[in-house]
């Protein structure tokens, strides 16, 4: 049962809509919570608007990168990211895997192509990191490509450091049981079935694999210059939010704190990676 536009025409005070909602049995809670969402996701992306135009302005280059397990939320949360963005300097990027072309090439290479002009931001939906967990346990790479990597990535990512590229890393943290039940939810819904893949599966046959890799990752290119933010993501719009607010906090830029929510992030949801911090992946 839900709200019709008729209930709405027929209630004149919110006394009255509230009896109508008891009547059809619809959670209040529900519709209260969904609202606030709602016109918090609004007001952040507001903030976002006005982001995006000083980084133009200034000439500034920002990636963000989105690394997690499957169905923990990355696209749905760059999908929001980049909803009311100026297409031309905000791009979404989310390569295929290597032609047999690139797999002769450097590995960075097919990366740096995509990095952002001066005003641009660029939101990576899985990033060069592929190959510190993605392609390991999968066995997409082998241990001298590996190890390589390993040792290169940190001073890849320093380099673009001292070369005045912001990057902000987010690893999106989702329980075993949490993601099991979105597989189920995409494989049930024709319009997400695209989403699901025998890889997928896999996912959470080598869950403790993954966990292994993804905890060396960390050990290896969580730095002082590029840190990894680890975000809860069980709930996907809290996800969403908390990691908006966490790239606002990140600027000064023009317009700062118009829209009046909070760009404060929630340390018990967005943390920076430590060996003790609480994840849900594990």
């Amino acid at each position: 049962m839900k709200l019709e536009s008729e209930d709405l025409l027929r209630a004149n005070t919110r006394k009255e809509l509230i009896s109508i909602a008891r009547e059809k049995g619809i959670s209040l809670e529900k519709t209260i919570a969904k609202i606030e969402y709602e016109v918090e996701l609004r007001q952040l992306q507001s903030e976002l608007v006005n982001l995006q135009k000083w980084i133009t302005k200034n000439k500034l280059r920002v990636v963000v990168v989105f690394e997690g397990r499957d169905a923990a939320g990355k696209g749905g949360t760059i999908k929001r990211f980049m909803e009311h963005l100026n297409p031309r300097s905000a791009r979404a990027v989310a390569l295929n895997k290597p032609t047999d072309f690139e797999k002769g090439q450097w590995y960075f290479r097919r990366y740096i192509k995509v990095l952002p002009n001066p005003g641009e931001i660029v939101f990576f939906d899985r990033s060069w990191y592929n190959r510190a967990v993605v392609e390991p346990v999968m066995g997409f790479c082998n241990s001298e490509q590996y190890n390589k990597f390993m040792v290169q990535v940190p001073e890849f990512e320093h380099l673009l450091y001292e070369d005045n590229l912001k990057i902000i890393k987010f690893w999106f943290s989702i329980s075993k049981e949490e993601q099991k039940k979105r597989f189920d939810s995409r494989l049930s819904n024709p319009l997400k079935q695209w989403k699901f893949s025998p890889v997928d599966l896999k996912g959470q046959e080598l869950w403790d694999k993954y966990t292994v890799y993804k905890e060396l990752m960390f050990s290896k290119s969580h730095t002082n210059f590029c840190p990894w933010m680890i975000v809860k993501t069980n709930d996907k719009k809290q996800a969403r939010l908390e990691s908006m607010r966490y790239v606002l906090s990140q600027f000064d830029f023009d317009g700062k704190g118009e829209s009046k929510t909070s760009l404060l992030p929630d340390p018990n949801i967005i943390m920076r990676y430590h060996r003790g911090a609480s994840q849900i992946d594990i």
